[in-house]
């Protein structure tokens, strides 16, 4: 594992910018895993950092939680995000039914908001994002790490 960067989000807006800049340095940089796993307490702002990732991918997209859809693709000109949310998922057989494995096979890139709940099924190399509430006084204060592994 190695930290990439670490960014202090001070606003919605900041965090939704900052998902926006990571996807123009994935669309750049071929090292980099088309893979994001995500990792943050609800609402912490996991769905605002695709809303900003999106953005720079799939710019006319109405980026929305998957929480009952558990999937929403969102095409771009060169390459889809696939996002995902692994709430509800509760065994690998899950995983299977709703496509997960066939969308590792696709050209995009994949999203995954709770990421936890499918740790011995992520790929072998992703990037994780973990978002977490700072301890100020500013109640939109996030602290935002992207690790490789």
């Amino acid at each position: 594992m190695e930290v990439i960067t670490v960014f202090n989000s001070q606003s919605v807006t900041d965090t939704e910018s900052f998902g926006a800049k990571l996807a123009s340095a994935m669309l750049t940089d071929s090292s980099l895993p088309k893979f994001i796993a995500l990792y943050g307490d609800l609402g912490v702002g996991k769905t605002a950092f695709v809303r900003g990732f999106t953005s720079q991918i799939s710019p006319s997209s109405r980026v929305k939680s998957p929480t009952f859809a558990l999937v929403n693709e969102y095409k771009g000109s060169l390459i889809s995000v696939f996002h995902f949310d692994m709430y509800r998922i509760e065994n690998e057989d899950e995983l299977y039914s709703i496509g997960f494995y066939d969308y590792l096979q696709r050209k995009g890139i994949c999203l995954v908001e709770w990421s936890e709940n499918i740790e011995e099924s992520l790929p072998d190399e992703y990037l994780k994002v973990e978002i977490v509430k700072d301890s100020t006084e500013n109640t939109d204060s996030r602290k935002i790490t992207v690790s490789k592994y």
